[in-house]
């Protein structure tokens, strides 16, 4: 009886073995599929190319210019319209919230191309408000605000969602109290909600701004790829490579290493957001 417990036993030890090494196993292929492209892309540049020449060449310069300007005033709107609308979605209760709150998060779910072409056939020249706008001199398409607005509509939802979430966590009370002792229902948002809201916000702005940087779907469709107006960092990496690579390595290395810090940033963020709850 002794004998045969022990064979279980050990019969038992040897299969929980063989788990853990199928686990690390899977584990470690995930690992090296996901890690190696990124590794490839540093690799190469730092191999092939003489990164600091390339960066200066004006090509990169100029793509660079235009994302980190378009993405700075993207995010600028974001918050500005979306920190209202998601404090309004986390403690407002009114008809049709889950129409908006779905419509929020619509541009995650949609390919950026498919939300690039509605943009087309709402403000281009064609569009709904393609005649309005004419007549008012305003040509939108193809320019670059219409860089802006393809990277405002798809981050807004990595701030709004954030942002709801932040605001959700914040004890209501907190404003009441604020409200009996004088404050205005603005002075309480901006005194109480926000600052305890903080954290979570950062975290969404973070996030918004990293996906206003990478995106490319709906800026190619509705601001076209024009170098030094509507070019990106993105879109320069699809179109470099027709005259050359090191162009494209160089500007995938500075997205790598953007997408590390921003990432980073983001779970202490997080990390912080959760603490102060």
């Amino acid at each position: 009886m002794v004998r045969q417990t022990r064979a279980v036993e050990r019969g038992q030890a040897a299969f929980a073995a063989a788990e853990v090494v199928a686990v690390a196993l899977c584990g470690l292929v995930a690992v090296l599929f996901l890690g190696l492209p990124v590794f490839a892309i540093v690799e190469r540049a730092i191999e092939k190319t003489d990164l600091l020449d390339v960066i200066s060449s004006s090509e990169v310069t100029q793509a660079l210019r235009v994302s980190l300007v378009t993405t700075s005033i993207s995010l600028a709107l974001v918050i500005a319209f979306g920190t209202p609308l998601a404090y309004v979605l986390a403690r407002g209760r009114f008809p049709g919230q889950a129409l908006v709150d779905t419509l929020v998060d619509l541009p995650i779910v949609l390919p950026p191309a498919v939300g690039g072409l509605g943009l087309l056939m709402a403000f281009g020249r064609n569009g709904i408000l393609g005649s309005t706008l004419d007549n008012a001199g305003i040509d939108l398409a193809f320019t670059t605000t219409a860089v802006v607005m393809a990277q405002t509509f798809v981050a807004s939802p990595f701030y709004i969602r954030a942002a709801k979430a932040g605001f959700e966590a914040v004890d209501p009370d907190l404003e009441h109290v604020a409200h009996t002792l004088g404050s205005s229902r603005s002075g309480a948002f901006f005194r109480v909600a926000v600052p305890a809201a903080m954290p979570s916000l950062l975290a969404g702005a973070v996030m918004a701004w990293a996906r206003a940087l990478g995106e490319f779907g709906a800026t190619i469709m509705f601001a076209g790829s024009f170098t030094g107006r509507t070019e990106t960092v993105p879109l320069a990496v699809y179109k470099s490579p027709e005259t050359g690579i090191d162009v494209p390595l160089a500007l995938s290395t500075i997205l790598v290493a953007v997408s590390f810090v921003v990432l980073l940033t983001f779970r202490l963020l997080l990390k912080r957001a959760a603490f102060n709850v």
